[in-house]
């Protein structure tokens, strides 16, 4: 008799998003077909759109870069049995902190201009983590209540800072003067041109190899530190925390002060790097967006990096098949995404109970004594 197993791991990593990722599209192609249009064209498009020439890339690969950093922040997060649902609130939040450094110490030289202000925005998305971290360890609040709420305080906060406070002078536009240049993060177009890659307009920056470094951090923070152990014991089980001598109270705390410090970085790629002002809405839905990265992910790392370039061809292709296919407009492009973090994140496990069996079917038996 076979007897039921956990999926190996390649299948459990690799194979069951694959195969959402699969149905997700496969119920895309039949509201295309209703449509009208030719769904395999449509991806022909979308594919060329995202990744079929340099600029198209870059803008890919820069969309891509917030998805990284608020996934991130979702992940760490997670692995400590929370649920961060405030990485909206803590970017905008992180934006105002490099926004009020790039505007009083632009004056500096670059090479100290531009990590001070990516400093201030992982510090200033830092403490709006930290808040709802010690509102659920020390009051009991609980932490996705207290992110949805800072979210709209984080909203209405910058509102009324950028129409009565930090808006240029002159202007209705609720927005900031245009930082000095050398608080500006460094595109990477002069690098990428001399390997012959063209760019374009897209405002692909240092904040991609950034992303990709607190990948590495976050890597060696959750499975290779004592910390990261301390954190997951507390997702696990904080009845076996306390019992090995971890205080949960303090573990959620320091979570969700990494986790709000990685979604204000978010801003270093949006408006360090591509925006060089404060404006209202410059978070655009990341992060939220992030919760289905994490997701798709399997809340690690390398997950993370593939589901965001994932979502940023989506972003990026969705808007040239709008373009290229009239009936396929942005309203539809926005509903497959949707039906790829349904199919990624709620229905998740709709293809485990099979593949389980499968696998339990191909392994030996045991011996039996």
């Amino acid at each position: 008799m076979a007897i039921a197993r956990k999926l190996p791991a390649w299948a459990e990593y690799g194979l069951l998003p694959l195969l959402n990722l699969l149905l997700a599209f496969a119920v895309s192609g039949l509201v295309v077909v209703l449509l009208g249009e030719n769904p395999l064209e449509a991806v022909r498009l979308m594919l060329y759109g995202a990744f079929g020439y340099g600029e198209a890339a870059g803008y890919t690969l820069y969309y891509a870069t917030n998805f990284i950093f608020t996934g991130l922040a979702v992940a760490v997060a997670f692995h400590t049995g929370l649920f961060n649902i405030g990485g909206e609130g803590q970017a905008y939040v992180g934006g105002l902190g490099l926004t009020l450094v790039a505007i009083h110490l632009g004056w500096l030289p670059g090479i100290l201009a531009v990590p001070l202000a990516v400093l201030a925005a992982a510090a200033f998305g830092a403490v709006w983590g930290f808040v709802p971290g010690w509102l659920q360890a020390r009051r009991g609040s609980h932490v996705v209540i207290t992110t949805i709420m800072l979210n709209f305080v984080a909203s209405a906060i910058m509102t009324y800072l950028l129409v009565n406070v930090l808006i240029k002078p002159g202007q209705s536009s609720p927005e900031t003067v245009v930082f000095p240049e050398s608080a500006w993060m460094p595109s990477l177009k002069p690098a990428l041109e001399l390997l012959g890659i063209d760019l374009g307009y897209a405002p692909l920056n240092l904040a991609l190899p950034l992303a990709l470094l607190c990948c590495v951090g976050v890597w060696l923070f959750v499975w290779r530190s004592r910390l990261g152990y301390e954190l997951r014991v507390v997702g696990q089980s904080e009845a076996a925390a306390v019992y090995g001598g971890i205080s949960p109270a303090r573990r959620i705390m320091l979570a969700m002060t990494i986790s709000g410090a990685l979604a204000g970085l978010m801003a270093t790629n949006e408006i360090l790097g591509a925006q060089h002002r404060l404006l209202l809405g410059f978070t655009g839905g990341y992060g939220f967006v992030g919760i289905a990265v994490a997701l798709m992910g399997r809340n690690h790392p390398v997950g993370i990096v593939l589901a965001s370039i994932l979502f940023g061809a989506l972003y990026q292709g969705g808007s040239e098949l709008s373009f290229d296919m009239p009936a396929i407009n942005r309203d539809l492009v926005v509903v497959i995404q949707g039906l790829v973090i349904l199919f990624a994140g709620a229905l998740e496990n709709m293809f485990r109970p099979q593949l389980e069996a499968l696998f339990a079917r191909r392994a030996p038996e045991p011996a039996l004594a």
